[in-house]
């Protein structure tokens, strides 16, 4: 973490003032990170396009092992971006599946983990796709697994080298986040799991600025890998009755917003009896 004070309550630590002059210490010691770190984060972007191009390339490998496709179906080889794309995938997919297992479910996974480790639309889709594709334990293990390492992918390169990119654009917002890890340091897998399963922070902004606050990678993977079950399970849900969707809207149901919601409450409850318990303790 770029700065290792504790950010503590303001109720409870001091003054709105003495919280408020933290705040703006937290804020002043990342914009003279990202002010020293200027030049890096422009060597840090062509590092990460770097990257971007050797890992297209990996994808481009897979998929010329796929099988032989016609015409037709190379053109519905393609990430979805709505869910006539999802449909059109989901079709040629489960053509060729059972007699390519193994390449199928390969081009599945590694498309999966490249979305989530540069933050490219289009992961929900396939989390619908895996629940036409495969048995739901199968599918429900397949999408924690890659969005965990998707995002775990995402944290190491933020970790390697993006953190002058996150000092210099994103200062505000992760002074903002660390005064909330800081808070909930104790029970931080709670924590993660609760933003997982929630719409509070968007999961790139996770991703990112996790290594730069000292979020632990084995913490982090586990959150992650925990808290996008319940909302992948709504998904690969639906996705059994893929070809009634129109939307990935339809996916949602009052009843699984519902579901989501007292999920989330039960994910952060530990922490918050922790909290109270060492409160009346002292």
């Amino acid at each position: 973490m770029a700065n290792e004070r504790l950010m503590g309550e303001c109720d409870t630590v001091g003054s709105r003032l003495q919280c408020e002059k933290r705040e703006q210490e937290e804020r002043d010691f990342l914009k003279g990170k990202a002010h020293s770190e200027g030049g890096s984060a422009r060597i840090s972007l062509l590092i990460l396009v770097s990257i971007f191009m050797s890992a297209a390339f990996i994808m481009f490998l897979v998929y010329k092992h796929f099988p032989q496709l016609s015409e037709e179906e190379r053109e519905k080889i393609k990430v979805p971006r709505d869910m006539d794309d999802a449909k059109a995938l989901g079709k040629v997919l489960s053509k060729y599946k059972d007699t390519y297992y193994v390449e199928v479910l390969v081009a599945y996974f590694t498309t999966y983990i490249f979305l989530q480790t540069f933050a490219i639309p289009g992961s929900i889709f396939l989390s619908i796709l895996s629940g036409f594709l495969y048995p739901f334990p199968l599918a429900l293990f397949l999408v924690c697994l890659c969005s965990g390492l998707g995002a775990s992918f995402c944290y190491m390169l933020s970790y390697l080298v993006g953190r002058p990119v996150v000092y210099k654009y994103l200062t505000e917002k992760v002074v903002k986040w660390s005064q909330q890890v800081e808070r909930h340091r104790d029970h931080l897998i709670n924590y993660i799991i609760f933003l997982r399963i929630t719409p509070f922070l968007p999961n790139w902004f996770i991703n990112i600025t996790s290594p730069v606050i000292n979020v632990p990678l084995n913490v982090f993977f586990l959150g992650t890998f925990l808290g996008v079950a319940p909302p992948s399970f709504v998904a690969i849900k639906a996705g059994t009755t893929l070809y009634q969707l129109t939307t990935a809207g339809e996916a949602v149901s009052w009843n699984s917003v519902i579901v989501l919601m007292i999920l989330a409450v039960l994910s952060i409850l530990p922490a918050i009896f922790q909290k109270k318990l060492k409160q009346k303790f002292e």
